[in-house]
């Protein structure tokens, strides 16, 4: 399971291999042992494979091209919509209209989704996460018919991979872990923790492409603009309070 685990790879090309239903049957049952609050299972998975649904689907994802190749797309949404109908069916009063429960329920629908994750990589699948989901979830709303309660948090591509495809680098351990206390971090850590990343053949590349001076001006200028961060942040409250959870 560790060798899995940092050995895994973003596969953005799949090959034509149609997953096997009773495959992805056992893969999605396994995602749903995953812990989660109060084992309510605030959660859904829209599983796509009809190629007319995926493309109707790829705009919100600004049409990265492995959404309509993967043969399997998994949209993992937070949902108190069940759980609401249950309760009031059992003359219960639910309470779930609100940003906690949101929160609790993305947090469950996440975990769910890199269980599936994790499941689908020990047997040789190839996975990719779509960060796009909240950046353009009205129009997945609209798609998928999801109803008050339900909001799409993540988007999973599911396929046989296409080919040999590198590791993505990470930050050292220390840059991420904090034993008993957070430790703010020294200019000289700062340095220390992105010089490799700084330093890289590719990543030089990629400031060049850019027209950049340095990697952080590529994240602050051109990929997460402020301006995009903010307007994606009110169109995603705005389908926060469509949906219901914003009482």
């Amino acid at each position: 399971m560790l060798n899995l685990l940092n050995n895994h790879r973003t596969i953005r090309k799949y090959t034509a291999q149609p997953i096997e239903n009773e495959l992805l049957q056992n893969l999605l049952k396994a995602s749903c042992r995953a812990s989660n609050t109060g084992n309510m299972q605030a959660y859904s998975i829209v599983v796509t494979t009809d190629q007319t649904i995926k493309e109707e689907l790829a705009p919100a994802h600004f049409n990265q091209s492995m959404l309509t190749q993967a043969p399997v797309v998994l949209t993992f949404c937070a949902d108190f919509n069940r759980f609401t109908q249950w309760c009031s069916l059992r003359n219960a009063d639910p309470g779930y209209d609100n940003f906690q429960s949101f929160m609790a329920t993305t947090i469950d629908a996440l975990i769910a989704a890199q269980t599936f994750c994790i499941a689908a990589e020990s047997v040789g699948l190839g996975i990719c996460y779509l960060g796009t989901t909240t950046y353009n979830a009205q129009p997945i709303i609209d798609a998928l018919q999801l109803p008050k309660l339900v909001v799409p948090i993540t988007t999973i591509t599911v396929g046989y991979p296409d080919g040999e495809f590198p590791q993505t680098d990470r930050l050292p351990l220390e840059a991420v872990v904090h034993y008993e206390k957070y430790n703010q971090f020294s200019e000289n850590a700062i340095d220390s923790m992105y010089h490799e990343k700084e330093n890289s053949e590719f990543y030089k590349q990629f400031i060049a492409e850019n027209g950049k001076e340095t990697l952080a001006q590529v994240f602050t200028d051109v990929r997460y603009t402020r301006t995009a961060n903010e307007l994606f942040s009110e169109k995603f409250l705005d389908v926060l309070r469509k949906q219901g959870f914003m009482k």
